[in-house]
């Protein structure tokens, strides 16, 4: 195959891939795979180089999380925190809503946000039975925090693990550049969220009482595995922090978390592995084949030096043209894929234009991929599970509806990151 009909296959089997992966027909992770596989069959990529292109820093990370967080759930920590908000808001409704999301997006900065969603969605649902009230306000509360609060540290959503995988840039790195800017971007949320459904959440006295009689202590069900899961955590945590002076990987670390917990637990390695998503491991893998055939072909270097031409090169338009590409776009697609395909284009452009500080255009993609995705309901993985969840307990949450309450807050969030990059990173 010439070098010209190597580009034009696998660029239309990339357009075709991301597609497909759109459409949600066939389940992403087949999607991937089977790409990943045609690239390899048409002799773009041979297996060993396929294998090289696969970033096992990512995976590692992401399975190391998963085995902490499924043998963590079990404790019941998180329906009692949940149950702890609720009753410290006096059953106030909008103070729960507040509560909730806070919840969701602090528990979301240190563990996946789609774990987080599954294991406080079921307590929403039941505190919103008990006042009476219509959940989704609560729901939609929850799935934007979830984002929101996964921006600000490096495992707490897909796309900022990917970004530092590939760059370098640690876990304090995220937290001390994108941190400040997430905890403006989560209160103008809530003060937002909080006018918008003030007078959709109003309920009787003796309901709020039903809620302040919660026990909490009874959510917890094993306290001696939740004591050795919290100090695993806690140690894990710490590693995150100090990892980058110990020139340990942040997989290293969280793969290490995973092992201490499985040691001190005594868990079946059986019933821990099965909390890990296979499926978005393998989706990953297959991913990161494909894009590096866009990267073998020269593809990605075609695109960065467009882009150039396009910014001419400046931190700044660069900066703002990463920004909110990457909101809007990762709006309406999985904004993983997206941000595997940005990663070496912003390499490239980095290469290719001389620019030496690529760190304002990292944070420019975290922050677009990761608030973009609070646009529609497809645009992140926490907001697919939320819609799931609550079908099957008989509330609709519709694309138009959840559109119409989350796009303008997206749109709110990705301006004050623009503002706050413009005022310390894009000079």
């Amino acid at each position: 195959m010439s070098s010209q009909a190597q580009v034009l296959f696998t660029g239309g089997l990339f357009v075709l891939t991301y597609a497909m992966i759109m459409t949600e027909k066939i389940h992403r992770t087949v999607v991937a795979l089977a790409g990943a596989v045609i690239v390899i069959l048409a002799g773009i990529l041979s297996q060993e180089k396929a294998v090289e292109y696969i970033d096992f820093n990512t995976i590692g990370l992401l399975i190391g999380m998963m085995v902490i967080v499924g043998i963590t759930r079990h404790t019941g920590v998180f329906e009692y925190m949940a149950v702890v908000a609720a009753r410290l808001s006096k059953g106030e409704p909008v103070a729960i809503m507040i509560s909730l999301a806070t919840i969701t997006a602090v528990t979301s900065a240190f563990l996946d946000n789609v774990t987080t969603v599954l294991l406080i969605v079921p307590v929403t649902f039941a505190i919103a039975r008990e006042l009476k009230l219509n959940v989704i306000p609560f729901l939609i509360a929850e799935v934007v925090a979830s984002n929101i609060g996964g921006t600000a540290t490096l495992i707490g959503d897909p796309p900022n693990i990917m970004i530092g995988s590939a760059t370098g840039l640690g876990f304090m790195d995220f937290v001390i550049n994108l941190a400040p800017v997430i905890v403006v971007i989560h209160i103008a949320t809530m003060i937002w969220l909080k006018l918008l459904y003030r007078k959709q959440l109003i309920t009787q006295d003796e309901l709020k009482k039903k809620i302040t009689d919660m026990d909490a202590g009874a959510q917890i069900k094993d306290m001696k595995l939740l004591k050795k899961c919290l100090f695993a955590i806690g140690v894990t945590i710490l590693g995150f922090g100090l990892h980058q002076y110990l020139h340990l990987e942040s997989a290293t670390v969280a793969l290490s978390g995973a092992a201490l917990l499985l040691l001190i637990t005594r868990d079946e390695p059986d019933h821990a592995l099965g909390a890990v998503e296979w499926p978005v491991i393998f989706f990953f893998a297959g991913l990161f084949i494909i894009v590096g055939a866009l990267q073998e072909v020269g593809i990605i270097e075609a695109i960065a030096k467009k882009s150039l031409e396009l910014t001419g090169g400046a931190v700044v338009p660069t900066g703002l043209l990463i920004l909110w590409l990457s909101a809007i776009a990762s709006a309406f697609v999985d904004n993983i894929p997206f941000v595997a395909t940005m990663i070496p284009l912003i390499q490239d452009m980095g290469r290719l234009g001389g620019i030496t500080d690529l760190n304002p255009l990292w944070w420019s993609l975290s922050l677009g991929a990761c608030l973009g995705g609070n646009g529609t309901l497809i645009g992140a993985s926490a907001n697919v599970v939320v819609a799931g969840m609550s079908e099957k307990r008989g509330v609709v949450i519709t694309f138009i509806h959840f559109t119409k309450v989350a796009f303008p807050m997206m749109l709110m969030s990705i301006v004050i990151s623009m503002g706050y990059l413009l005022l310390f990173f894009l000079k």
